[in-house]
């Protein structure tokens, strides 16, 4: 079986654990680096880590919604914030085809495909931060939360007590980026092929 005509399963299956244990080890590190500077902020503040008012201080591994910055402001729902994770990851996934597909041939150069990735990144967190902090990938999400979960925020790591996360920070991301990707390649390719091919 092979996946988006390039990838077979046991490379998805080894891409997929790359992502997410790399993930795990950044946490790792972030913890190591900042876990003296953390415990002076909790004890100046007062807060005991696992409270609820902890979440300030395990907001470095992970994203809430809604964002804990704009809960007065921010009316938001499971399903509206499904939606932004999964647009916003449609819209990355599908640029980064087109800024690096061979059939698109007036994409820009290959030295500045990054620059617009990482505007188009920015744009996109502007966007849908104040709904969901922009988490975009499955593993940059549940990693540093399982990490932060592990290491003494227990319940304020996953504050939901309902798994609504799944479906906004996981099956959010993943559909969009399938989403994307079928568009792309199933779509877009075919057009700009037939296109190429007649001129």
């Amino acid at each position: 079986m092979v996946i988006a005509d390039r990838m077979s399963v046991r490379n998805l299956l080894s891409y997929l654990l790359g992502q997410f244990t790399g993930a795990f080890l950044a946490a790792v590190f972030l913890y190591l680096l900042f876990s003296a500077s953390i415990a002076q902020y909790e004890q100046i503040h007062g807060i005991i880590r696992g409270s609820h008012e902890s979440i300030k201080t395990a907001m470095m591994f992970g994203e809430y919604y809604p964002n804990p910055g704009a809960e007065l402001t921010a009316s938001v729902t499971t399903i509206n914030e499904f939606l932004a994770e999964m647009i916003g990851t449609f819209a990355l996934v599908f640029l980064i085809f087109s800024l690096t597909e061979s059939c698109n041939v007036r994409r820009p150069d290959n030295a500045v495909s990054p620059l617009f990735i990482g505007l188009s990144i920015t744009v996109i967190i502007s966007i849908i931060a104040l709904l969901t902090q922009a988490g975009l990938n499955p593993a940059r999400y549940l990693s540093p939360r399982l990490f932060a979960y592990f290491v003494s925020w227990k319940n304020a790591a996953f504050t939901d007590r309902h798994w609504e996360f799944l479906p906004v920070y996981v099956l959010g991301p993943i559909s969009g980026g399938i989403l994307a990707a079928l568009m792309f390649k199933r779509i877009i390719e075919p057009i700009m092929s037939t296109v190429m091919s007649s001129l």
